[in-house]
């Protein structure tokens, strides 16, 4: 009998940039079928959808010059579970505090972020997390890298996990945005939680 979380259920990754290959092996380690989404009509039929960590700016670009940012929107204002990490975080945001020129997200989420508050790639981390809600927390293991940071997050959003008194997990409805990287520590946690919301 088989107990992974993921079994049966079929989960995008977005595939246009950035830490694919490591969301995809966590994410068939726990059951899943996992679907590259490249064009829009690989949304259809997810159970749930993964916005991996890469270039804030250039997967904006590449998301609406493939065609998938209202295709993304729809789907996910829709309720289609998705987990963002790090860049799929400033993807997923409402506001980005500091944007490049002509920059966009998804708009998605109800938190502000500001982008690489961690500083920069020489000062990634890893350490351990407390995750989920106060009296419900687990430990997660995190590799921050040019991480984004929630500065602001509205009403409705409930804070999953902090690092040194700051936000960098947050869930809305059935979206989790992360600023770390649990797919290069292999903590397979927040992945858990996405596809117990699928």
């Amino acid at each position: 009998m088989n107990h992974l979380p993921g079994t049966g259920k079929t989960v995008g990754v977005l595939a246009l940039q950035g830490g694919v290959a490591e969301h995809a092996t966590l994410l068939e380690s726990l059951g899943a079928q996992v679907r590259l989404v490249k064009k829009p009509e690989q949304i259809e039929g997810l159970d749930a959808l993964v916005l991996p960590g890469g270039e804030s700016t250039v997967l904006d670009r590449l998301t609406r010059l493939f065609g998938l940012r209202q295709p993304l929107i729809d789907a996910i204002g829709g309720g289609l579970p998705t987990l963002g990490t790090c860049t799929g975080l400033i993807m997923l945001a409402d506001q980005v505090e500091d944007p490049a020129a002509g920059q966009q997200t998804l708009g998605c989420l109800g938190v502000t972020v500001r982008r690489n508050a961690f500083g920069p790639q020489v000062n990634s981390a890893e350490t351990t997390l407390s995750w989920g809600k106060q009296g419900d927390q687990v430990d997660v293991r995190a590799a921050f890298i040019r991480a984004p940071l929630i500065v602001q997050a509205s009403a409705g959003v409930d804070v999953l996990a902090r690092y040194r008194g700051e936000i960098v997990g947050v869930q809305q409805g059935k979206m989790i945005g992360i600023s770390f990287h649990p797919e290069l520590t292999g903590d397979t946690t927040a992945h858990r939680h996405l596809l117990g919301l699928a």
